[in-house]
């Protein structure tokens, strides 16, 4: 029995794939509202979607980096000890030491 893989994009933007298979002459109806994508269409729509997911992904991961550093940098410069500062605040990076004086936490 022959298979058949329908692609397409519901009403809502989902791009969506289905595989039929058995004793069918032609492949079922696509859901209202739907447009059919080629296969390739489908590949190359879903290859962008996943870019963005992991582009969003990799921006998220550095804000939290961000965050815990001027966290730790924070507890540092009040005179918290390195180590309670990395826990209290999850930095993992190398150890920085805060500026002195105005402005607050330093670059490393």
């Amino acid at each position: 029995m022959a298979e058949v893989t329908q692609y397409f994009r519901t009403s809502d933007g989902v791009l969506a794939s289905r595989t039929t298979s058995g004793a069918v002459d032609e492949a079922a109806p696509l859901p209202e509202g739907s447009t059919p994508l080629t296969e390739a269409e489908y590949t190359t729509e879903l290859a962008a979607v996943e870019a963005a997911r992991q582009e969003q992904a990799e921006e998220l991961v550095a804000a939290d980096e961000a965050r815990t550093r001027e966290d730790y940098l924070a507890l540092r410069g009040a005179g918290v000890p390195e180590a309670t500062a990395r826990r209290m605040s999850g930095y993992a990076g190398p150890a920085v030491e805060p500026a002195s004086g105005p402005g607050g936490a330093g670059q490393a």
